[in-house]
């Protein structure tokens, strides 16, 4: 399967998270960034070329247009993927990577099509939160687990339950192979989406970084999954997103705890009431 390459000169960096956000929402799969340029990738199959020029086009920006393989695409990542570190709590890092890790977590990514190599604002959020969460003995529901990044995290922090979902084959294969490298026992992985759950209090812990659209959707779907004063963290969420997302929150029966902010980006954590 063919995938296509948009190559956009993009320096502003505000200007750059929105548009990250707004390709999300058209089945773009992955982001390569550096100070001057934009590299969005797209499986052709889901290429959707009047939408993606509209919003190019409300950003005055151009893109340069790539086919490439998916063999390409994994080069890519491997030539770019740099370790990423937060704080001391914990190291996302490629398996190539040769380093001392420092921190109190070494997770260990295999860099391909799926979204959460910790680059991102919204992972970095996510992963910054979990370091306050209490996960022992917990049973946790990763929503949308990309990489599983964050289902290795849980399970490294105690959980002793983790269910992570996505409807994505690439990211559903990603995690499964992630599970191994970074040995873990307590992750089961399924290529599912929430509605094939039952609606019934089963987690005391929900990981969410997805995106504004499908949290809205689902608020309630996840309310229901919770046990009474449960925890749902969630991202993928712009500043813009704040208001919208914790009134629907506060109405789903979750009390807003705390939001958390980097560059343009927000992670929110509430509890069930």
């Amino acid at each position: 399967m063919n995938y296509i390459q948009l190559t956009i000169p993009i320096a502003n960096d505000e200007s750059r998270e929105l548009l990250i956000a707004a390709l999300s929402e058209q089945g773009i799969e992955g982001f390569e960034e550096n100070d001057t340029l934009l590299k969005a990738f797209v499986a052709a199959s889901d290429y959707q070329e009047d939408a993606i020029a509209q919003i190019l086009q409300s950003f005055a920006l151009q893109a340069e247009i790539t086919i490439i393989e998916p063999t390409n695409w994994n080069a890519e990542w491997e030539a770019n993927f740099e370790p990423v570190v937060i704080g001391d709590f914990c190291t996302i890092r490629a398996h190539f990577h040769n380093l001392s890790v420092e921190t109190r977590y070494d997770i260990i990514i295999t860099p391909k099509m799926s979204f959460g190599t910790g680059h991102h604002a919204t992972t970095r959020l996510m992963v910054a939160q979990m370091a306050q969460l209490d996960c022992s003995n917990k049973h946790v529901f990763d929503f949308g687990t990309g990489t599983g990044v964050l289902a290795i995290l849980a399970e490294h922090l105690g959980a002793s339950r983790v269910v992570a979902i996505d409807n994505d084959e690439w990211s559903y294969e990603n995690t499964q192979e992630n599970i191994v490298l970074n040995h873990c026992e307590r992750i089961s992985v399924s290529m599912d989406s929430i509605e094939n759950f039952d609606w019934l209090p089963s987690y005391h812990i929900i990981l969410a970084n997805i995106n504004r659209h499908i949290l809205l959707d689902y608020m309630e779907a996840m309310e229901q999954l919770l046990y009474k004063e449960g925890i749902l963290l969630m991202s993928g969420l712009l500043t813009d997103d704040e208001i919208m997302v914790c009134e629907a929150a506060i109405s789903a029966g979750f009390t807003v705890q705390k939001v958390s902010r980097l560059n343009n980006w927000i992670s929110i954590l509430c509890t069930k009431r």
